[in-house]
């Protein structure tokens, strides 16, 4: 194997930082750092060699935020670079976007895990919550369905369609057929606006009516449509516009 080059080794300093901001985590707790060290220590095991506080806050800023940087579509992430203070190119690659992808996914699996426990109707602060980690930050449309059995119970939660930055198609006879398919008995409609508004348009508040009237000859139930983005999440049954 050939000598490490400079931009390979982690020098001394960049040691002694790591360690620095080890032992400050463990003594005051990883909820009182800032994202970007967050982020940073979680980068030092995926690039054990290098000064990754650079990448860390490129991320953010290219991003915007550490749930929309841990969010974001695999090729967004590659396309994020920053320079060391050596000078030297710190690049994403495939391995430490997968990473990356990995801690959202615990994330969102965890705050899902209450959902399973009772009815989706009970835990409703937890559904508010599971759907803001797993939408308010995609930059694409997505049409969700949560399907539900006779007690309100959650049988499955299934992307039906993805769509562009302001529109995701539904097809009420998709989501009666996979509802039949499920024995659902109810559906939660969820989509997300990317803008960040959670207000429905004219269009959201139609397509809905389709749904439900889809829905009403075979028994099964649409209890609301709930449309995420950054700004909150909004209810169509609480809005009264279904």
């Amino acid at each position: 194997m050939g000598a490490d080059t400079e931009s390979d080794i982690l020098l001394p300093q960049h040691g002694g930082h790591r360690q620095r901001l080890r032992d400050r985590a463990r003594k005051g707790g990883v909820s009182a750092l800032p994202d970007y060290e967050l982020l940073e220590l979680f980068l030092f095991r995926s690039i054990p060699q290098r000064d990754v506080k650079p990448l860390a806050k490129a991320l953010l800023a290219r991003f915007g935020s550490l749930p929309a940087a841990l969010s974001a579509p695999l090729e967004d992430m590659l396309q994020v670079s920053a320079l060391d203070n050596h000078g030297k190119a710190l690049k994403m690659t495939a391995d430490i976007a997968l990473d990356l992808s990995l801690m959202f996914e615990a994330t969102r699996r965890l705050v899902a895990d209450p959902l399973r426990r009772t009815t989706v109707i009970a835990s409703w602060s937890a559904l508010i919550a599971y759907l803001k980690v797993t939408l308010a930050h995609e930059p694409r449309e997505q049409f969700r369905v949560l399907f539900l059995d006779k007690k309100h119970q959650l049988i499955a939660d299934e992307v039906m369609n993805y769509g562009t930055v302001d529109h995701a198609p539904a097809y009420p006879r998709e989501i009666m057929r996979r509802a039949l398919e499920l024995s659902a008995s109810h559906i939660i409609l969820v989509h997300n606006h990317p803008s960040g508004d959670p207000m429905p348009s004219q269009g959201d508040i139609e397509m809905t009516k389709q749904i439900v009237a889809a829905g009403r000859p075979l028994k099964i139930g649409v209890h609301d449509h709930l449309i995420v983005g950054r700004e909150g999440v909004a209810s169509l049954k609480q809005i009264g516009a279904m």
